[in-house]
């Protein structure tokens, strides 16, 4: 009877911390990232055959996946797939470890948890910048033309590549000796284009393989001697003619040969990505503005007599990231021929950081970055990966660090969410190729409602049957100081 009634008590005992339990997994439904809890029973200690009640053996965390929720937001993470967001408590600089991806930017532009704790990761080194003004070291609103951006990434490395120049339509004017490279500002302006489209050309290449070999462009140069022609230039009915890409130049006699090869010579630097100069004794040298493009040079003639035409640089069109500085170049010089300037800026993320799991909390402002006086850029989570863009230029700036646990089961729960790691937990391992995070996403509670609600009117009864059985033995105890009366 007295065994009965300790072996009820026991069942009190333990189903009240069940449904304890239960009722907090019930009322963290809506809790964004929560693990729901396991709780299992084991029975007491025996006695001559007879079991001595129930205790509870294990309250466990659920850390299977829960239900991802797109939200539109662009702070917010979800991890689908095993893991946890690390954040940095500031006054005593731990390290917790959550699920709950609801971030927000901090007042001081930090990536960080709804609770102001700052979410861990890796950011971006210092920008590589090539500048036509070296004191110009971030964007501002006098590069107002947009060049190109390009995003190139590998196993190792994430990095983008972005270009403006001031705006070369207002600045070119018309420069050079006639017959020595002359252009007129609308000529520069068409090369300048040419180089422009060139270049987003040269990174595409570049970012289908970044691990080519780094080989620079050449650019061709062509010579047609004109010499044996030039002393025949004295008739105003005299015409000279050559295709160049397709495009045919006519110059006629002009007041001495001379001045008509000058002429002759300006006319063909009118041709988008081409300047030409000549020599006092006839030779007409064309070089392509554009590196790895071939120069086609056609059927020169003077009055239909063909001299010959001499390929004295042969094209090359480069590979790997030579691809890249050889077109930056030209269009650099373009820029600056046309009195404007060039700033290009690469900004590189080394992922090999991510083995050894040193983080750093994330800055997200353009401006503390030193990319752009423009402190405010749209930001973008892709993958973990940390984009901003300031208007038509895409930038990595750093990249969200997960990790996971030999034993998570072993984690401490500290409540909001968050977890701290023990001895029998282990330390926290690199997560990044355990799991993807879904941008503009949360994970939701895994708490299953169904099964909440039906263990806690499981618990319920067990409870009721458990003081029933101490009211039971009450009874019998009750009954057998009777019978001694």
């Amino acid at each position: 009877m007295i065994t009965g009634l300790w072996n009820g008590i026991s069942g009190l005992g333990a189903f009240e911390k069940a449904l304890s339990a239960e009722s907090n997994n019930v009322a963290n439904v809506n809790t964004i990232g929560h693990k729901s809890d396991d709780v299992t029973f084991q029975d007491l200690m025996y006695q001559a055959g007879y079991g001595k009640g129930v205790n509870i053996q294990t309250v466990e965390k659920d850390f299977s996946q829960g239900n991802l929720k797109l939200t539109g937001n662009s702070y917010d993470v979800a991890i689908d797939g095993r893991g946890f967001f690390l954040v940095r408590e500031l006054s005593t600089n731990q390290v917790f470890y959550t699920r709950a991806g609801n971030f927000k930017m901090g007042s001081d532009g930090t990536l960080q948890s709804i609770d102001g704790m700052k979410v861990q990761g890796l950011q971006s080194m210092d920008s590589t910048i090539i500048a036509t003004d070296p004191n110009d070291t971030q964007f501002n609103s006098t590069y107002n033309q947009f060049i190109a951006s390009r995003t190139i990434s590998n196993n190792d490395f994430i990095q983008t590549i972005n270009a403006r120049a001031t705006d070369f339509t207002k600045t070119a004017e018309a420069s050079g000796i006639s017959g020595q490279g002359y252009k007129s500002a609308s000529s520069k302006i068409n090369d300048i284009q040419a180089l422009i489209t060139n270049y987003k050309d040269k990174l595409e290449l570049y970012s289908s393989d970044p691990n080519a070999t780094s080989v620079d462009s050449v650019s061709a140069v062509t010579q047609v001697p004109f010499n044996n022609f030039v002393g025949d230039l004295d008739d105003e009915n005299d015409l000279l003619q050559i295709t160049i890409n397709n495009i045919t130049v006519k110059q006629k006699f002009d007041t001495d040969a001379q001045t008509t090869m000058n002429k002759f010579a300006d006319k063909i630097s009118e041709i988008q990505g081409v300047t030409a100069t000549v020599d006092a004794n006839g030779l007409l040298t064309i070089n392509s503005l554009v590196p790895g493009k071939d120069l086609k040079v056609t059927y020169p003639s003077l009055n239909d007599q063909a001299p010959a035409v001499n390929e004295i640089v042969t094209p090359v069109v480069g590979s790997g990231i030579g691809l890249v500085t050889s077109a930056r170049e030209a269009l650099k010089n373009a820029l600056e021929n046309a009195g404007a300037k060039l700033l290009d800026m690469t900004t590189n993320l080394d992922l090999t950081a991510r083995a050894s799991l040193v983080t750093t909390d994330l800055q997200l402002k353009l401006d503390k970055l030193n990319i752009s006086d423009n402190g405010l850029g749209n930001i973008s989570i892709e993958n973990g990966q940390i984009f901003a863009k300031d208007g038509d230029n895409k930038f990595i700036i750093g990249a969200i660090s997960t990790a996971y646990f030999n034993d998570e089961l072993s984690l401490n729960p500290e409540g909001n969410n968050l977890f701290s790691k023990t001895t029998l937990s282990g330390d926290a391992i690199d997560a990044s190729k355990a799991n993807k995070l879904q941008g503009k996403t949360l994970e939701l509670s895994n708490s299953n409602f169904g099964t909440n609600l039906t263990n806690l009117m499981v618990y319920q009864r067990a409870f009721e049957a458990s003081s029933k059985a101490v009211t039971t033995s009450d009874e019998f105890l009750k009954t057998a100081i009777q019978l001694k009366q």
